[in-house]
């Protein structure tokens, strides 16, 4: 059984409030210099052997139900 990891974040447009606040208490417990912007991971788990026609599925997946590409970029890897 392979991984598949599916990263998906905010556009770099577009606003990211919950990064915003992550930075803002980081920031108040001391910790200056970090800018944090909040994402999603996805870990797809694919019975059997890991094609390229089943990677391609899971682009696929990603870019109609995992991201919303109006607004989100995402990326797919293959764990070791």
């Amino acid at each position: 059984m392979a991984r598949v990891i599916v990263d998906v974040m905010p556009k770099p447009e577009i606003l990211d409030p919950q990064g915003k606040a992550v930075t803002g208490a980081l920031r108040r417990l001391g910790f200056e210099g970090l800018t944090v912007r909040q994402g999603k991971r996805f870990e797809v788990e694919v019975d059997g052997e890991l094609t390229e026609d089943r990677l391609e599925q899971v682009r696929q997946a990603a870019e109609k139900l995992l991201a919303n590409t109006v607004i989100e970029s995402f990326d797919v890897r293959v764990e070791q």
